[in-house]
């Protein structure tokens, strides 16, 4: 049976009209024609904070002995096998009695010759450390931890502030009750009036009236930056690190103040001199240093002075030579030598590893 060319048309029509009845319903009606809201799966994947009240919190459990395990291999390198951290980090655990865990304040915050506060002793809610591990831990691989990891994760910490027993298991079910014996739940004071509160009495005024000039008004304060020649290129190249578009492109720190260029420019070998060999050298460093900070080499690792790990020259000075030493430990990573602090295997392309590595058994020169 045929369709009368009317019936077509009235069909077609229908048709477009609900297409464009979808597609006006996608849109934002905050902001007409940009855009369209967020389904309820996309807002679940970044709605995970966790409030004092537990809101946010999802289901699971884990034991204090699960989370020693998981704490000896993702979290004792930095913190600590028992939470008291390492040259680096400030101690996690100490400073808190079981007379705290009674009353909810932590007597020695009160004592001005107690030499350190540590995170047990300054937290309130447990929801804090929960909703911390779970999206910023360990700080290699954040939010890799699931949710029952984080709980006994969590349950350790508490059980090496002596919160919670040997034999606890924290869940989404029981975690109110841990709540009830944190050692500072009742340090969190509103007095200050930044927001409100009437634990010692009537609410107090705020110390800022934020009152509006009128009248003899001080000059608008101009903000200025300087980047002084001694930490120019401390952290690699600036131009490098930052996008090639957007209205922030970075200073090419590889050049002195005022002598423009741009980071190919920089990157790329000197013309063919007399000299041949010193030429190369400075191409060779030049590209050295522009894989230190594609590969955030230099976050942990200063060219000539140490950051977090030793500074790259005086790792030269006790390798010279060692090429494929230098090679595996870059890929490999490895701890102890230089300190607790451990240096992850790093990912980066094998000819990249193998050019960084040439250049540190040279010298590593700037």
């Amino acid at each position: 049976m045929f369709s009368s060319p009317e019936a077509v048309i009235k069909r077609l029509l229908l048709a477009l009209g609900l297409v464009a009845s979808l597609g006006a319903a996608a849109q934002s009606t905050a902001f007409p024609g940009v855009g369209r809201p967020a389904t309820a799966k996309e807002v679940a994947r970044w709605d995970i904070d966790v409030r004092p009240d537990f809101k946010g919190l999802p289901a699971g459990s884990g034991s204090v002995a699960k989370g020693q395990e998981i704490w000896e291999a993702k979290c004792a390198q930095c913190h600590g096998f028992f939470g008291e951290s390492n040259e680096v980090f400030s101690p996690l655990i100490g400073g808190t009695t079981a007379q705290d865990v009674k009353t909810g304040r932590v007597a020695n915050l009160a004592r001005e010759d107690y030499p350190g506060r540590t995170t047990m002793m300054k937290v309130a809610t447990v929801s804090t450390l929960w909703d911390y591990i779970n999206r910023a831990m360990p700080w290699n691989m954040p939010k890799s931890l699931s949710p029952d990891e984080v709980y006994a994760v969590t349950a350790f910490m508490l059980n090496l502030a002596n919160v919670l027993p040997d034999d606890f298991v924290l869940s989404d079910k029981n975690i109110a009750e841990a709540q009830k014996r944190m050692p500072n739940r009742k340090g969190m004071s509103t007095h200050h009036a930044m927001w409100p509160g009437k634990e010692f009495g009537a609410v107090p005024k705020p110390d800022a009236r934020n009152t509006l000039c009128m009248k003899d008004c001080a000059a608008e304060a101009k903000v200025a930056s300087l980047l002084p020649d001694y930490a120019r290129n401390a952290h690699g190249n600036l131009q490098e690190q930052n996008r090639p578009v957007g209205a922030q492109h970075g200073v090419d720190t590889s050049r002195p103040e005022g002598k423009a260029g741009t980071v190919a420019a920089a990157a790329k070998p000197e013309p063919t001199k007399p000299d041949a060999a010193k030429s190369d050298a400075a191409a060779g460093q030049k590209v050295a240093l522009a894989l230190l900070a594609k590969h955030s080499c230099t976050a942990c690792h200063g060219v000539d002075k140490k950051i977090v790990g030793p500074g790259i020259q005086e790792i030269a000075r006790k390798h010279p030579g060692k090429v494929d030493y230098l090679l595996g430990k870059i890929r490999q990573g490895g701890v102890g030598v230089w300190g607790p602090i451990p240096m992850p295997a790093q990912n980066l392309p094998e000819a990249d590893a193998k050019v960084l590595a040439e250049w540190i058994s040279r010298g590593a020169g700037k």
